[in-house]
């Protein structure tokens, strides 16, 4: 199969989202995307981009993407953030998981970060499998936490109420 990997473009994020929304699926959470295409385009094309994104092409329809950042870690300085990358189910299989990984790693490299990160699942076994498969390191003692917006309003209405 015949594949191509680019940076993508402002007109790709109709489709980048459409493969934002499939992977919520598969992760079986579809309602939890809120972001549109218009956000994408306002935070990954704007005067500072918030994430660099790369997409995977076969006969010109994107069929994969790799989404990233850079953040700040306190031990090791930059390091380059994997937020998705995502295959298209009915393209799995092919090598373009991997070259969309490739791509990301040799952007990684020409930063010169410390560090790529990223999180999965702990029942997507076929991901962590391919991950591991690639030399990642699985961080089975760790647990990723999150505050959600409802949390956030939470957090400071009790900081509120603490000051009164």
């Amino acid at each position: 199969m015949k594949y191509v990997i680019r940076k993508a473009q402002k007109t790709d994020m109709s489709k980048v989202l459409d493969l934002i929304v499939e992977l919520a699926i598969y992760e079986k959470e579809p309602e939890a995307v809120e972001i549109t295409v218009e956000d994408l385009i306002r935070y990954g094309f704007g005067t500072a981009s918030e994430f660099d994104c790369f997409v995977a092409e076969v006969d010109q329809n994107i069929i994969g993407i790799a989404l990233v950042y850079t953040r700040f870690s306190t031990w090791k300085g930059v390091v380059l953030h994997l937020e998705d990358l995502i295959v298209s189910e009915a393209m799995r299989g092919h090598g373009i998981g991997s070259a969309l990984l490739d791509e990301v790693i040799k952007y990684a490299a020409a930063l010169g970060v410390k560090r790529v990160s990223w999180d999965v699942l702990d029942w997507n076994t076929p991901a962590i499998e391919f991950y591991e498969h690639k030399g990642a390191d699985v961080k089975r003692d760790w647990d990723i936490v999150h505050l959600n917006e409802e949390g956030i309003k939470n957090y400071l209405a009790k900081l509120d109420t603490c000051k009164s």
